[in-house]
């Protein structure tokens, strides 16, 4: 009987499963309501999509695919051929003209960082330099010569870079002779080759050197994560440009699973199974779940019983737990190593985005375990700002009043109430001790902290060693 049961019910559920199919999208023109491209920055669409407006200086654009775009999978380690083609225009109708376009794919979470106009082509800042902290690839159209990391006496040029600002590989490009002429572009990635190639040819040009392309040799897998960010980046400085993106396609060959509807077959099966499903759950269902209401009932007294505990019993350390360890186990996965190393690279990430990334620093004062969070994939978010304070990058320790926690303070806050960044560290290496050993920073006797219980003044430095 229950054999049968297993058999009806996996035949129903084949006709759910996802199926594969590769991500592949034609965008010929792009209107308002279009909600496949997100919009950040000065990037606006009319039919097709301003990133950088001629009339202003020192600004950013960004239109991304507003999905995440699968270029590997992360199962079987195998990478995705794909070719995308765009076409745009760049309006240089000025004697001073800068600073390019750029096509890139970035981490699923990357977004405009702030102060990356001129130079930095919307993808970079002062505070990363060069190269950036999140792994990014992309193709710039660089109309401005910058004598820090641009190709040598080369005063625009076509280049494929790899998580920087220097070009890997490029060509000189006129950009002056192009001014409003249509540029159609390819950007193409072989897997099997490792091969990121990049070819462009105008229109109205018809100089066959103005037609041209490169190539870099680069494994995807290595360099950027599974699912990335897939866009078009404009940037201003002084001078004034204008940057249109006119039309953009992409083709994969990765096969990618998605969730479908039911289709026909599917329901009418469904529906010729449901009646005799139902009865088949009278008679083998309901007995099994009247038996699991049974267990659950057993299992709740004994919770109850286990509350009974006396409070000489907790003291002792003898009394039985509600929870095994068998339990937490389970229900953390034993954290493993990478998992720990992953959270806490995650909140060193955003402490190095509070302290140095942003336009100010903010000291967050109250930095511990309890304030940092996790989501479904184990990601670190730091919470709760109540007692953070606003600092300029130039200004060094401020007295600030004490505020806190005990066992996460640095000694030289504690004595001179001034607050730091360096104090936000001492708090996060205090957590990072709590994720090595296992303890708390501090132990707590009927909620007061015991004297010379600090876990760094105890045996943090022991432990750590022996660990």
């Amino acid at each position: 009987m229950k054999n049968s049961i297993v058999f009806l019910l996996s035949s129903f559920f084949l006709f759910l499963l996802p199926f594969a199919s590769s991500l592949n999208f034609s965008i010929p023109r792009f209107s308002v309501g279009d909600s496949r491209i997100a919009y950040q920055g000065d990037a606006t669409p009319n039919g097709e999509i301003v990133v950088n407006n001629f009339a202003f200086t020192c600004r950013v654009g960004w239109a991304t695919y507003a999905k995440r775009v699968a270029i590997w999978d992360s199962e079987t380690g195998e990478a995705s051929d794909f070719t995308t083609n765009f076409s745009f225009k760049i309006d240089i109708n000025t004697a001073n003209y800068g600073h390019g376009l750029a096509f890139f794919l970035g981490p699923a979470v990357f977004t405009v960082p702030p102060n990356s106009a001129s130079g930095f082509l919307g993808l970079f800042n002062e505070t990363n330099g060069h190269s950036s902290r999140f792994p990014l690839v992309h193709v710039e159209f660089d109309t401005f010569y910058n004598v820090e990391w641009d190709p040598y006496g080369i005063k625009s040029h076509v280049g494929i870079n790899n998580n920087s600002l220097a070009s890997s590989n490029f060509t000189s490009w006129n950009a002056t002779l192009h001014s409003q002429d249509t540029c159609h572009a390819q950007v193409s990635y072989d897997a099997a080759q490792k091969n990121l190639s990049v070819s462009w040819r105008y229109e109205e040009t018809t100089i066959p050197s103005e037609s041209s392309s490169i190539y870099y040799i680069i494994d995807l897998v290595r360099v950027l994560p599974a699912e990335v960010t897939m866009g078009f980046s404009g940037a201003t400085g002084s001078a004034m440009e204008g940057h249109r993106i006119l039309s953009w396609d992409f083709y994969s060959s990765l096969d990618v699973k998605e969730k479908t509807k039911p289709n026909r077959r599917s329901v009418i099966l469904g529906a010729s199974l449901s009646s005799f499903l139902l009865l088949v759950s009278l008679v083998v269902v309901v007995p099994l779940c009247l038996k699991r209401k049974q267990r659950k009932a057993k299992a709740a007294r004994r919770r109850e019983n286990l509350t009974s505990i006396n409070e000489e019993d907790l003291e002792r350390g003898a009394g039985p737990r509600r929870f095994s360890y068998k339990d937490l186990a389970m229900a953390t996965n034993n954290f493993l190593s990478e998992r720990k190393c992953k959270i806490s690279l995650g909140v060193a990430s955003a402490l190095l985005y509070l302290h140095e990334e942003w336009e100010q620093c903010i000291v967050h004062r109250d930095i511990k375990a309890s304030n940092i969070m996790l989501d479904s994939s184990f990601n670190a978010k730091l919470g709760d700002f109540g007692l953070a304070r606003l600092m300029d990058h130039e200004v060094g320790p401020q007295t600030t009043g004490l505020a806190g926690t005990f066992g996460y303070m640095a000694p030289e806050y504690i004595s001179t109430g001034r607050a730091s960044k360096e104090s936000d560290v001492y708090s996060f290496g205090i957590v990072l001790v709590e994720i090595v050993t296992g303890k708390k920073s501090v132990s707590l006797r009927h909620g007061k902290i015991e004297p010379e219980s600090s876990l760094v003044e105890k045996d943090g430095i022991c432990t750590v060693e022996e660990s």
